[in-house]
């Protein structure tokens, strides 16, 4: 089994489609829930979608969308899309908690000079010692764990969400979170 979306979330939905394009295709803008994979969806014809609803987007019948359109350009998601982009990783992070902690337990050298860790923004070398240390004593068990632990980072929760917001509105080399 590919490792494909089954699931997106309605991040903005446009009856009439792009304002200034000619075709006027109601489309979804979403993101996968596996992958993080931002998608154009057209639903099936009557159906209007809501922000942060959960479609079906996997094989076999569809009850809300009619096909994928395809990838989701970073430059056409709309304002409203990365407000509720925001909300989503937001939740994601937070209930997928000891996922996020366990990068921190595992984040390994990419090669002599770099760490993944330092792609973390507002973390540099010096703080990428300390957790590499105190990793060592012990693995973290949370969020709130890392920054009992080692005083001087900054906020765990807050670094992965701007990371991953990074990964999926910019141009970034290297990806940590998202496909």
């Amino acid at each position: 089994m590919e490792n494909k979306e089954e699931i997106a979330v309605v991040l903005d939905f446009l009856p009439h489609g792009y304002p200034l394009e000619s075709k006027m295709l109601p489309i979804a803008q979403a993101i996968g829930t596996k992958n993080f994979t931002l998608l154009q969806l057209v639903p099936r014809r009557g159906i209007a979608l809501t922000l942060k609803e959960e479609v079906y987007i996997g094989m076999g019948k569809r009850d809300k969308i009619a096909y994928i359109l395809g990838r989701l350009p970073k430059d056409k998601l709309t304002e409203t899309a990365k407000m509720e982009l925001d909300d989503f990783i937001k939740k994601t992070v937070s209930e997928q908690e000891k996922k996020f902690v366990d990068f921190f337990n595992n984040a390994q050298p990419m090669n002599t000079r770099m760490h993944q860790l330092e792609l973390l923004p507002g973390f540099g070398k010096k703080h990428m010692e300390d957790l590499i240390k105190e990793r060592e004593n012990k693995p973290f068990e949370s969020f709130e764990d890392i920054k009992n632990r080692i005083k001087s980072i900054p906020d765990p929760r807050k670094a992965i969400e701007k990371k991953m917001m990074e990964e999926l509105t910019e141009v970034v080399k290297i990806k940590l979170f998202v496909n």
